[in-house]
């Protein structure tokens, strides 16, 4: 039986009118540690479902600040698991929504080869001019080094030389191209193939360390969203744990 045309675009125009509804945009503050995965798993999520997760990386703490005062963001993700939890009892996010979606692992690491060994006793040496970390202020990664070099007793005799990066992606810039001969950096920035690619580094141990437990949460803005909740649920599904364990993250 031949549909009329009236009647099959009208059809079209329905089916039109339906995916527009069910295919929604999702706006996504996403820690800069997660840049990588992060860009394939929204890839991954849009060949699923039809959402679009628009993304924009940072600083945690700076994210922070720009939500707390309007930042039209529907899901953070963040570096630390304190952010979050203190955003959703400020009324910022809602309650229920937070979990953990990885573990995050520091690494001490030079774009040379040989140039870090695997104890980290190059801290040690004093070979070297400059070491590059995250603003502890506003970056967990950056928290971490401090506590890491506080463990080691290290932290006043190394300050002088530190070169700050305002993120995690910025002390990895500054390390890649030489301003710096070592650096703090997520293992994620460095992890490739099941192993650290290119340069050298000491993977530092959990116990150096508070753990980094980075936290998603459904932001107040996005709890209308259907793209923004569809994302939260992706990233508890076993596609995106398996992007987010390839390049180095624990899970809980």
């Amino acid at each position: 039986m031949k549909v009329p045309f009236s009647k099959f675009a009208a059809l079209a125009a329905l089916t039109l009118c339906s995916w527009q509804v069910l295919a929604d945009e999702v706006q996504v503050a996403v820690a800069a540690n997660f840049t990588a995965p992060m860009n394939q798993i929204a890839a991954d999520f849009e060949k699923a479902t039809g959402h679009k997760a628009v993304l924009a990386f940072g600083a945690t703490g700076k994210f922070y600040a720009q939500i707390v005062n309007g930042a039209p963001f529907d899901v953070f993700l963040a570096a630390d698991d304190t952010t979050p939890e203190k955003l959703e009892k400020e009324g910022q996010g809602v309650s229920g929504s937070r979990f953990t979606y990885a573990v995050g692992k520091l690494v001490l690491w030079s774009a040379k080869p040989g140039f870090v060994d695997a104890q980290g006793e190059v801290l040690r040496s004093g070979q070297f001019a400059k070491l590059s970390i995250a603003n502890p202020k506003t970056a967990p990664y950056g928290a971490a080094a401090i506590e890491t070099l506080n463990k080691l007793n290290l932290l006043a005799a190394v300050q002088p030389r530190f070169v700050q990066g305002e993120n995690i992606s910025q002390t990895l810039q500054f390390v890649s191209t030489g301003n710096a001969e070592l650096g703090f950096v997520a293992l994620s920035q460095v992890f490739k193939d099941g192993k650290v690619s290119g340069g050298s580094a000491w993977i530092v141990p959990d116990s150096f360390h508070e753990p980094i437990y980075q936290d998603a949460l459904l932001l107040a803005r996005g709890k209308g969203n259907p793209a923004a909740v569809a994302l939260l649920a992706y990233l508890k599904s076993e596609p995106a744990r398996g992007v987010i364990r390839a390049f180095g993250y624990g899970l809980r």
